[in-house]
């Protein structure tokens, strides 16, 4: 620890302040380090941020915004050192899926909401923070986010090709889309389709042959030079058109939550993805550099970031794998980099805007479909379908919800599902009959190994879960199901083995009261072995150890087969 650290580690809640610490144990070293990382990463955000942007809707500066005020914002608060913060392709086409409606054609009215979004998510990072509510995240499996993020890619394709073919386009989820450009396709501006595959084919040549440098930007930059010089905008080429000069103005929310119906669940759609995604970018970094991120944290990071963000007139943001791999690649050191980064941002709002008018918007939707390829992970879902089932159903219903539904409704019904889907397993555990391994006094599962040697006139059973009230009753049944299959033989005792449930409740006690009952009608005993402690004083509070002949810490199932009959 450092002079600075523990001069801090004594001061007042300010060393609280994650920006604090890292600017306490600075090394001037560093420096050079971050302001590389953060030029390259406002390199790189220049042209995913003005796509994203066209994607959501909203005009392509607000994407520079989200960059600019979003980055310090989390600077501020974010536990990170390398993770970059700005619009998302995700967030983006949930913002346009769902704000069209809201403000019914009105395009202030429209910037208004998607703004109130961001103000909204850093509400609801303020109250999960304060209740702590950070771990609630890990309901959703990694399987759904495997086919949430298959199904966002294809939306956000679909989405995107008609700027590619030159055609209108349309349509409220991914088959209507579909389904309205396959009839379109006639209408294919060749000029058009021309310009965007030449920029898709240099984007994913200069990402393989020159990995971790701006090649989107300088793509972007030939793209102007070339629509100018060829003057394609006079050819029917579709363009940015004029973006304005100058650093966004910062002001509060102009609408109420009051005044927007269902701003709510869109601002707890776009906070799920947005702390999803950041952590699981942050986690990989921190893991990578050796030091550990704080989940709860992030809350306030993510929060402090669209609260920038949506001061300057800017949409939710959130922290990306792909540009904070640019961040990292180009050897960011603290959130510095994101400071020098929005600084750079700042002067090319200030001088340079002029040069983006005659950018094609074809190859911005080339930047989008090269930037979502990482999304399409179907090998993974392939793996799923050989491996575990239900794992593959459970990406298949994400994946067909977002299709279906969209971006926010796909996500929430995901959360759903992914719930269901936890609470299918520990509704199903696994109980396992146990025989003794042979030559040993160990037991294992006769299922899985039939060369166990069975237990006369015993049944040993082992449920592979915590016993609660999801499962209690499908335990019993598994175990009275035995019980009633059992052969001629006469059957004088049934122990069950509590050593793989690490936590039991009252449903979970009263199923072996009910066996007990079951089994002393027909003059069987009951025996516990392996319960851990707090399990323990459970079944002694409620009487189960008295009717069970004692719930005792040394019970083993060696030693109760060897007790007298």
């Amino acid at each position: 620890m450092t002079e600075a650290t523990e001069r801090g580690s004594e001061s007042t809640w300010l060393w609280r302040v994650p920006a604090v610490r890292w600017m306490a144990d600075y090394r001037a070293g560093w420096l050079p380090n971050d302001v590389v990382a953060g030029l390259t990463l406002a390199a790189y955000a220049i042209p995913v941020s003005l796509a994203y942007a066209t994607l959501a809707g909203l005009p392509p500066q607000v994407g520079i915004y989200g960059y600019l005020l979003g980055g310090l914002g989390y600077a501020l608060l974010g536990s990170s050192r390398q993770l970059a913060i700005g619009p998302t392709s995700a967030i983006s086409l949930m913002i346009a899926g769902t704000v069209g409606e809201m403000a019914g054609g009105d395009a202030q009215h429209y910037a208004q909401i998607a703004s109130l979004a961001g103000f909204t998510v850093a509400a609801l990072c303020l109250i999960a923070w304060a209740l702590r509510l950070s771990a609630l995240v890990k309901l959703i499996s990694d399987s759904i986010l495997v086919g949430f993020k298959a199904g966002a890619g294809l939306t956000i394709a679909m989405t995107q090709l008609p700027s590619l073919l030159g055609v209108p386009g349309g349509g409220h989820n991914f088959f209507e889309r579909a389904v309205l450009l396959a009839g379109q396709l006639g209408q294919t501006q060749v000029l058009v389709l021309a310009v965007g595959t030449i920029a898709i084919l240099l984007l994913v040549l200069g990402d393989r042959l020159l990995p971790a440098k701006p090649v989107a930007l300088a793509v972007v930059a030939l793209s102007i030079v070339a629509a100018s010089a060829l003057g394609l905008p006079a050819l029917g080429v579709p363009t940015t058109g004029e973006i304005p000069a100058g650093l966004p103005t910062i002001a509060g929310p102009a609408l109420l939550l009051r005044d927007v119906e269902g701003i709510v669940p869109l601002a707890a759609g776009c906070l799920l993805l947005a702390y999803i995604e950041s952590v699981s970018a942050a986690r990989a970094f921190a893991a990578k550099h050796g030091y550990a991120i704080d989940p709860r944290q992030e809350l306030l990071g993510i929060g402090a970031a669209n609260l920038a963000a949506a001061a300057g007139h800017g949409y939710p943001v959130a922290g990306g794998l792909s540009q904070s791999a640019v961040n990292d690649k180009a050897g960011a050191r603290t959130p510095l980099a994101l400071v020098f980064a929005s600084v750079t941002l700042a002067l090319c709002l200030l001088f340079l805007t002029g040069l983006l008018e005659n950018l094609p918007k074809a190859v911005l939707a080339a930047v989008v479909l090269t930037a979502i390829a990482g999304l399409l992970d179907f090998p993974t879902m392939f793996r799923m379908w050989r491996v575990s089932r239900l794992d593959f159903y459970a990406a298949a219903i994400a994946l067909g919800a977002v299709l279906l539904l969209g971006i926010l409704q796909g996500i929430l019904l995901a959360a759903v599902a992914s719930i269901l889907l936890l609470l299918l397993r520990a509704s199903r555990p696994h109980v396992a009959f146990l025989g003794r391994i042979p030559g040993t006094n160990s037991y294992s599962d006769v299922a899985r190994h039939p060369e166990n040697e069975p237990l006369s006139g015993v049944i040993a059973f082992r449920p592979e879960s915590s016993l609660i009230y999801v499962n209690a009753d499908a335990v019993l049944e598994t175990v009275l199901d035995r019980l009633h299959a059992h052969g001629p033989s006469p059957l004088r005792l049934v122990v069950c083995d509590l050593s793989a449930s690490p936590y039991i409740d009252l449903a979970g006690s009263r199923m072996l009261h009910e066996l007990h009952a079951e089994l002393v009608a027909g003059g069987i005993a009951l025996r516990v072995v392996g319960a851990h402690g707090w399990v323990r004083d459970l079944l002694r509070a409620d009487g189960v150890g008295e009717k069970a002949g004692g719930v005792h810490r040394v019970a083993t199932l060696e030693g109760v087969l060897e007790e007298p009959s």
